[in-house]
């Protein structure tokens, strides 16, 4: 059940840095990026702010910003 919510969880905060990112890129890439995106938030904010299926919400968000941004960067479309 524990990983039922950390894939909505990772969801949720992949849609929440897409939506800031401007990002469009379907669920998968939401959950992905909510996933690594905590990693990578709170290796380098800590894990501080509250707390929602293991993951601190805060540097989590801001670490899948800077996910979605580096995908972007490298994967983005050539206009």
């Amino acid at each position: 059940m524990h990983w039922l919510w950390v894939l909505i969880v990772g969801a949720v905060i992949g849609a929440i840095a897409g939506s800031i990112t401007g990002e469009k890129r379907g669920c998968l890439f939401n959950i992905i990026a909510g996933i690594i995106g905590s990693s990578i938030g709170e290796s380098l904010f800590s894990s501080w702010g509250p707390r929602l299926a293991g993951m601190a919400i805060i540097p989590s968000i801001l670490g899948a910003v800077i996910f979605a941004a580096v995908v972007s960067f490298f994967f983005g479309k050539n206009k």
